[in-house]
């Protein structure tokens, strides 16, 4: 519930790096996840995400957390940040709830995904 009352790194990013994004039809959640990449030591590294989500408490709540999550790593251990992982970090989600969690680490993969692909 304290990410969903006090979301972290809640807003839009103005030049962001790149942008991902991942819905659900059938509950009507969206996410957008921004993000910032800065090349240090040869390793990029996420300095900065923020978050722009329409949905329920759970889809809030799951965004914020990956923010957190994934603020400061590089961008392969991003990509290894699971569903899973932010289920936990916020101490579980109800059953009905957790594609939330989903949408949450697939729009982060988006991001990276484009930022790569920007780069080429």
């Amino acid at each position: 519930m304290d990410h969903f009352r006090n979301p972290r790194n809640m807003g839009e990013m103005k030049g962001a790096d790149a942008i991902g994004e991942e819905g659900n039809p059938i509950c009507g959640d969206l996410m957008y996840i921004y993000i910032k990449v800065e090349e240090e030591n040869g390793k990029e590294i996420l300095r900065d995400i923020s978050f722009q989500t329409f949905g329920c408490a759970a889809a809030i709540a799951t965004s914020s957390m990956i923010t957190e999550l994934a603020k400061g790593k590089t961008l392969d251990e991003a990509l290894n940040i699971t569903r899973n992982d932010i289920v936990i970090s916020l101490d579980g989600l109800p059953p009905i709830k957790m594609h939330c969690s989903n949408l949450a680490a697939d729009a982060l993969q988006d991001a990276i995904k484009k930022y790569r692909e920007k780069k080429k």
